[in-house]
C-alpha cells in the first residue's frame, strides 16, 4: 500500500473542505461545502434530503474535530491524522462518511433511477472545487461499463476508495479527476 498516495488524496480532500481557503477546516467550512452542494442541486436544507446532508456533515465535523487542539479548527496534519484514525485504520466509514456519500449520490441521481449521469456528477464536483476539465475525466474513469452513468452504489464505493484506500489501482482514486 502506498501511504504517499493516500496522503496525497487526503491533502487534496483537505483543500476541498477548506472552503474559505484559510489553511484550516472549521465547522463553517464543512457546512459551507454542504450548502454549495445543496445550492448546486437546488435543494433546500429543510427538505428531508437537505436535512440529511446537513446532519451528515455535522457528524463528519464531530468525528474530525474530536481530537483537535483548543483553536477549534483542523490543521492539515490534524485532518490527515483524524481521517486515518477514523476511516483508514478505524471502522467509522459506514457510520460517518457513508451517510455523506449516500446523500450526495442521491442528489446526483437527479431522476431517481439509481444512476448518476454526467450533469449531476458535474454539479457535485463543481461544489467540491474540481476543475471543469477534470470532471469529464473523472466521470469516464468511474463509468466502468461506459454506458454514460455511474450506479449510485459505485459512486459511494468510489468515495470509500478515495478517502480510505492506498491501492494505486482503485477506481475511486479518480473521484475528483487525475491525481
Amino acid at each position: 500500500m502506498s501511504t504517499e498516495l493516500l496522503h496525497h488524496k487526503l491533502d487534496r480532500a483537505f483543500a476541498h473542505m477548506d472552503v474559505n481557503g484559510n489553511g484550516k477546516i472549521e465547522r463553517d467550512d464543512l457546512l459551507g461545502l454542504g450548502a454549495r452542494i445543496l445550492i448546486g442541486f437546488g435543494e433546500s436544507p429543510t427538505t428531508p434530503t437537505g436535512s440529511r446532508l446537513v446532519h451528515a456533515f455535522e457528524s463528519l465535523w464531530q468525528t474530525l474535530s474530536a481530537g483537535i487542539d483548543a483553536d477549534g479548527a483542523i490543521s492539515p496534519q490534524e485532518f490527515r491524522s483524524a481521517m486515518t484514525s477514523a476511516f483508514v485504520e478505524g471502522d467509522r466509514f459506514d457510520a460517518v462518511l457513508r451517510p455523506v456519500a449516500e446523500t450526495i449520490a442521491e442528489l446526483c441521481d437527479t431522476d431517481g433511477d439509481g444512476a448518476v449521469r454526467p450533469a449531476g456528477f458535474r454539479v457535485m464536483l463543481t461544489a467540491f472545487g474540481t476543475a471543469h476539465d477534470d470532471v469529464d475525466a473523472a466521470f469516464d474513469r468511474l463509468d466502468r461499463d461506459y454506458d454514460g452513468s455511474i450506479p449510485v452504489g459505485e459512486l459511494v464505493e468510489a468515495v470509500r476508495q478515495y478517502y480510505t484506500s492506498a491501492d494505486p489501482h482503485a477506481a475511486g482514486n479518480w473521484l475528483f479527476g487525475p491525481l
